[in-house]
């Protein structure tokens, strides 16, 4: 885990992320936090950002979501080579929880967490992959089924946090993938060991759009199942839709075959403004309370999976034609 979370940030031209992500044990509430580094290319400030999004299910069976930020100076962040040791202006994250107040239109946020357990990381990659030039952007799990505690306080409200399960995630990069469909469920309904991460994605390559590409790993208590080699993702499907914000997926490898489909209501999603170290900013339309169903077909067997409210589901655009309300946030490079 030490050796999956250290920081990869050179100062100039990159971003890297470390992020929070739980659901309650009764799916009427998620939370995400991502403490981030980030760096123009030409040699712009440096800044640290922290972010902060609350999901909860409404009385009449909808969802508020509640969107926060804050910039900070890069004099104001430290973060370490080795292991999980970030801070962001007062904010601090490590391998025990995290700390942390940010800003939003319903006032000021503040957390304290503890983080218990845990289980191997887990590479959406190959492993090789990790230390080369494609793809310019990574993303891992370093510490899966993470048990989380401690609580949420906004204004006089507060959102007490008993036993979330959840992840620890950690993604880097000298530009954001160009497009991308992302996904992780931390134990399904009925399935509460089995662990699902997956992308959706195409990239520039020389110019040149690259096939769509959509590496899928499951893992089910210690077996894990691998549909992620270059060659492979190519092979899988994937395909979503950031009008109706559906995704379907599968994959055959190995002797089974996998497929699903995760989706989420419009008001279930914000959009969260990612600024891109070469320039521009893209979209990011992010859900923590998204539906997951999965089928499992191995050996003449037909198994299904279900989450209701807890995946994790994200699409990156510069679409504009999704219609889901974008937040108001801080920009890094207006400090």
């Amino acid at each position: 885990m030490d050796r999956w979370n250290g920081a990869r940030f050179t100062g100039s031209g990159a971003y890297e992320s470390w992020f929070l992500r739980a659901n309650a044990p009764d799916g009427a509430s998620a939370f995400w936090i991502r403490y981030t580094l980030f760096a123009p290319h030409g040699g712009g400030r440096a800044a640290g950002e922290l972010w902060a999004v609350i999901f909860q299910r409404t009385a009449d069976g909808g969802w508020r979501v509640r969107p926060f930020k804050s910039v900070f100076p890069i004099a104001r962040c430290r973060y370490a080579p080795d292991g999980l040791d970030v801070t962001l202006g007062e904010a601090t994250l490590s391998a025990e929880g995290a700390v942390g107040a940010t800003e939003g239109p319903d006032g000021t946020i503040r957390w304290s967490l503890s983080m218990e357990g845990g289980e191997r990381p887990l590479l959406l990659l190959s492993e090789r992959l990790y230390a080369g030039p494609f793809p310019k952007a990574k993303a891992l799990v370093p510490r899966p089924f993470v048990r989380f505690g401690g609580k949420f306080e906004i204004g006089d409200e507060v959102l007490d946090v008993d036993g979330w399960v959840g992840s620890q995630n950690h993604n880097w990069g000298s530009q954001h993938t160009d497009e991308y469909a992302w996904g992780q469920v931390v134990g399904f309904d009925d399935a509460p060991r089995t662990f699902l991460e997956l992308s959706t994605a195409r990239v520039r390559v020389g110019g040149v759009r690259t096939p769509w590409l959509t590496p899928i790993v499951l893992r089910e208590g210690d077996r894990e199942w691998r549909a992620s080699g270059i060659v492979q993702a190519v092979r899988n499907s994937g395909r979503y839709d950031t009008r109706s914000l559906e995704w379907r997926f599968s994959a055959a490898a190995h002797g089974r075959r996998v497929s699903g489909i995760m989706l989420a209501p419009r008001d279930a999603f914000v959009g969260l403004p990612y600024a891109n170290p070469p320039g521009g900013t893209k979209t990011c339309l992010n859900s923590k309370v998204a539906t997951c169903e999965l089928r499992i077909e191995e050996r003449g067997q037909i198994r299904t999976l279900r989450s209701e409210h807890g995946a994790a589901f994200e699409i990156l655009t510069e679409r504009t034609d999704h219609g889901v309300k974008v937040a108001d946030v801080p920009d890094p490079r207006a400090l």
